[in-house]
């Protein structure tokens, strides 16, 4: 609420989100942690971006995942998934790319 204060009912062109839970170790807890913090950054980004505005989004592979690029797929026009080269081979993390939102 208080990052929709600052905009001030202004759209903007790009949300980032690079946030990630406290990890446990545990998949059964990380992932459903992740994937929530993932829905607050749509969330927030259906509020305030322009139409035609890009979501770039940390998110862990696993349960949910293909439901949320599915999803992604409805609002934007174009949706990238990309690993990093700095991750680890084995790790979960990648980044969803959604490009254009649709109006």
């Amino acid at each position: 609420e208080s990052l929709m204060k600052m905009l001030d009912g202004r759209e903007i062109d790009l949300v980032m989100s690079d946030i990630a839970p406290n990890m446990s170790g545990a998949e059964a807890v990380d992932i459903p942690r992740m994937m929530y913090l993932v829905e607050l950054a749509v969330d927030f980004a259906d509020r305030v971006l322009n139409p035609g505005g890009d979501l770039l989004v940390k998110v862990f592979q696993g349960e949910g995942f293909d439901v949320l690029v599915r999803d992604l797929r409805k609002r934007y026009n174009k949706v990238l998934i990309r690993k990093p080269k700095a991750s680890r081979p084995r790790s979960r993390e990648v980044y969803a790319l959604a490009r254009g939102r649709k109006v």
